[in-house]
């Protein structure tokens, strides 16, 4: 029988089925989008890339009273309840070393690739006060994730924005001299090419609606940044993890989601190879879809509660 999860974490606002009217009465725009299905049950249509988004607007303002939220149609669209999960999971990381979840703007969170949608954050402050910086090598998404800022004036003090402006480094140019880090995040390009990421949209699509279309959808859409790089998923956290060596000591938890589990052996040999002190692997997952958050620290465990939270 197998143990992997079946449904969200239990602190995830999303557990129970969507209030669509609650939800409408957030974005009215939402309700031409709103149907019963075959099973009776009150659901949108997920291959329209405008529903997604509207949906998202709305449980962005329900849940985290997040005002205005919106992205450009050429970027990716998030599945907030999943989005939120990670969050979570991190949340029982970090409460490992206090019996409780800690919370407030002590705790600091960097968010690797924070995307125009600028969801992590969002999600962290709201549901735990964390004080968030995103970074992003595209400063397109960078100024969409600054206009999600600009309609929500009080998280400007929370959530800081930063340019990463070399693509060969992730923590490099980012992490300050002295600067710490509870921990850092990150949803990393899952494909290894365009047209990887083109076939992977396709097929997605296929599964929402049944349809032969070989145009991929944009609820699926995403800059080439968001979507792939050279070497896939694997290269970059490859990458992320012998580049965490280097601020070892300003990290306390790294983290990155892990959609290919093959992956999980590779990198789990890089991990003990750069000898980190503890890495573990936690398993997510949302109905039919099972990821994984691969976390890693250099700091000892006696030590873990000093100047992190």
């Amino acid at each position: 029988m197998s143990t992997e999860k079946s449904s969200l974490h239990t602190r995830n606002l999303h557990r129970n089925p969507y209030d669509f009217d609650q939800l409408i009465s957030c974005v009215p725009e939402l309700k031409q989008y709103v149907f019963v299905n075959a099973y009776q049950t009150v659901t949108i249509n997920f291959s329209i890339p405008q529903a997604v988004k509207l949906l998202n607007k709305a449980l962005l303002s329900h849940f985290y009273k997040v005002k205005n939220w919106d992205i450009p149609d050429t970027n990716l669209c998030p599945p907030i309840p999943g989005r939120a999960d990670y969050v979570h999971y991190i949340a029982d990381l970090l409460a490992e070393q206090h019996y409780e979840v800690p919370t407030g703007a002590s705790v600091k969170g960097l968010d690797i690739g924070v995307g125009a949608n600028l969801v992590y954050p969002l999600i962290s402050h709201r549901s735990y006060g964390w004080t968030m910086t995103g970074t992003d090598i595209s400063e397109d998404s960078l100024a969409s994730a600054q206009l999600i800022l600009d309609q929500n004036p009080d998280l400007s003090p929370a959530i800081q924005l930063k340019h990463q402006k070399n693509s060969e480094h992730i923590f490099k140019n980012i992490i300050n001299t002295g600067e710490r880090f509870a921990f850092s995040m990150c949803n990393p390009p899952f494909h290894d090419s365009q047209e990887s990421a083109m076939k992977g949209n396709i097929r997605k699509t296929k599964n929402l609606n049944g349809s032969r279309n070989q145009k991929p959808l944009l609820n699926f859409g995403g800059q080439q940044t968001e979507l792939w790089c050279e070497g896939g998923e694997l290269a970059f956290i490859t990458k992320m993890i012998n580049e965490s060596l280097l601020y070892s000591s300003q990290v306390l938890w790294f983290t990155c989601l892990v959609s290919k589990k093959d992956n999980l052996y590779k990198l789990s040999s890089v991990l003990k190879k750069i000898k980190v002190v503890e890495f573990k692997i936690i398993d997510m997952a949302q109905g039919q879809k099972i990821s994984r958050i691969l976390t890693w620290t250099f700091i000892p465990k006696q030590n873990r509660k000093d100047n992190w939270l």
